[in-house]
C-alpha cells in the first residue's frame, strides 16, 4: 500500500511543480506583453503630440492660463526647497572642506554642484510630484466623468486642448523654476556660510562666477527643457489614457509620479553622458 501511496504523491508535487512553471512563464509573458504594449501606447501619444502641437486652432489662452497655474503656484515650493537644499549643502560640506584646509572652495562646490546637479534634478523631481499628479489626476478625473467625450461630441479638440497646451507649459515653466531654485539655493548657501563666519555678499557671489563657466549652466539648463516635457506628458497620458472609474483617478496620479520621476532620471543619466563626450 505504500508504493502506490508514493507515486500518487511523487505525481502531485510533478503536477504541481508543471502547474507552478506554467503560471509563472504566463504571468511573465503577460507582464512583458504589457510593458511592450505600453511602450507602443505610449509612442503613439507622443508621436500625436507633435503632430496636434502645430495644427490650429491654437489654445493660445489654455497655454498661458496653464503656464499661469503650473510656475506661478509652484514658486512658494520649489523656492522653499531650493534654500534648504543650499543650506544643508553648505552646513554638511564645511566639516569636510575644513579638514583639509579648503573651506575658501565653498561656495565654489556649492554652486557647482546646484547649478549642474542637485538644483535641476531636485527641482524636477519635485515638479513631478506637484504638477504631474496634478495633471494625471484632473485629467483622469475628467476622462471618468465624460468630460473629454463631452468635448469630442461638441467638436472641440480635446488632445490639443487639454494635452497640447499642458505639455507646452511643463516644457517651457520647468526652467524658469529651475533658474528661480538655483537663485535661491545660492542664497541658502550664503547663509549657511554666515552661520559660523563672517562672508560678504560680494566675496560670496565673486567666488561662485568665477568657478563657473558656461559648460556649466548652458547643458544644465538645456536639460530641464527635456524634463518639463518629460513629465508633462506623462502625465498627459496617464490621466488621458485612464481606467473608467473612481480608482483610475488615483492611479493615474500615482502612475504619474513615479514614470515621471523615472524618466527624469534617465534623461539625467543620458544629458550627462552626451555633456562628457562633447566636452572630451
Amino acid at each position: 500500500m505504500e508504493e502506490p501511496i508514493l507515486n500518487q504523491s511523487q505525481a502531485e508535487r510533478h503536477d504541481a511543480k508543471i502547474i507552478s512553471e506554467v503560471v509563472s512563464e504566463t504571468i511573465s509573458t503577460s507582464v512583458i506583453d504589457k510593458f511592450f504594449l505600453e511602450v507602443a501606447s505610449f509612442s503613439i501619444f507622443t508621436l500625436r503630440f507633435f503632430k496636434d502641437v502645430f495644427r490650429p486652432p491654437y489654445e493660445l489662452n489654455e497655454l498661458a492660463k496653464q503656464a499661469f497655474l503650473i510656475g506661478y503656484k509652484s514658486l512658494p515650493l520649489v523656492g522653499i526647497t531650493g534654500f534648504i537644499i543650499g543650506l544643508v549643502l553648505t552646513i554638511q560640506s564645511r566639516p569636510t572642506l575644513a579638514n583639509f584646509g579648503a573651506e575658501s572652495w565653498l561656495p565654489a562646490m556649492v554652486a557647482v554642484s546646484i547649478i549642474r546637479e542637485i538644483g535641476p534634478v531636485i527641482t524636477a523631481l519635485i515638479f513631478a510630484g506637484k504638477v504631474g499628479s496634478g495633471i494625471g489626476a484632473e485629467l483622469a478625473s475628467m476622462n471618468v466623468t465624460e468630460q473629454i467625450d463631452a468635448m469630442q461630441v461638441s467638436g472641440t479638440n480635446p488632445f490639443n486642448y487639454l494635452v497640447v497646451t499642458r505639455v507646452l507649459s511643463t516644457t517651457l515653466m520647468l526652467p524658469l523654476l529651475v533658474v528661480y531654485a538655483d537663485v535661491i539655493g545660492l542664497f541658502g548657501s550664503f547663509v549657511g556660510v554666515n552661520l559660523s563666519g563672517d562672508v560678504t555678499v560680494y566675496l560670496f557671489f565673486s567666488q561662485i562666477f568665477q568657478s563657473l563657466e558656461f559648460q556649466d549652466v548652458f547643458p544644465a539648463i538645456i536639460k530641464t527643457f527635456f524634463f518639463g516635457f518629460a513629465v508633462g506628458l506623462v502625465g498627459c497620458y496617464q490621466g488621458y489614457n485612464s481606467n473608467k472609474g473612481t480608482e483610475g483617478v488615483g492611479k493615474a496620479a500615482n502612475s504619474a509620479v513615479v514614470f515621471a520621476s523615472l524618466m527624469v532620471f534617465i534623461i539625467d543619466v543620458i544629458a550627462v553622458q552626451i555633456t562628457n563626450l562633447l566636452q572630451n
